[in-house]
């Protein structure tokens, strides 16, 4: 992988609850644990250990990213911020909290980069 372009957005993604339960074991595949983080720019989020999120929980933050990259406010679709949004897995098991923060860098398709 050459990664050549410097992103718009980071983001991060971190788990914040459980919504049966306490615990992981029998309960999340990915093995989630409250205080988990992930993070990305365009890539799939990774946590410390290199361990890549649910690909699951992914089919729902594409288009959370992709909305917040292309100038969109997440509070349009129930966010508590413009680049904050908690959201349930898929599996109805784990609460995450998806957070976006601007980092300077130009837009891919308005900076000249396509061309």
């Amino acid at each position: 992988m050459k990664k050549w372009y410097a992103e718009e957005y980071e983001f991060t993604v971190e788990v914040t609850g459980f919504l049966r339960g306490d615990r992981t074991e029998h309960y999340c595949r990915n093995g989630e644990e409250v205080g988990d983080k992930y993070t990305c720019t365009y890539g799939c989020p990774v946590n410390q250990e290199g361990q890549g999120i649910c690909s699951k929980l992914m089919m729902v933050l594409f288009p959370l990213m992709e909305a917040v990259r292309s100038g969109g406010d997440l509070e349009n679709v129930g966010g508590s911020g413009p680049y904050t949004k908690d959201i349930v897995c898929p599996d109805g098991c784990v609460l995450f909290r998806l957070t976006a923060r601007k980092t300077g860098n130009p837009n891919f398709f308005k900076g000249g980069f396509l061309g």
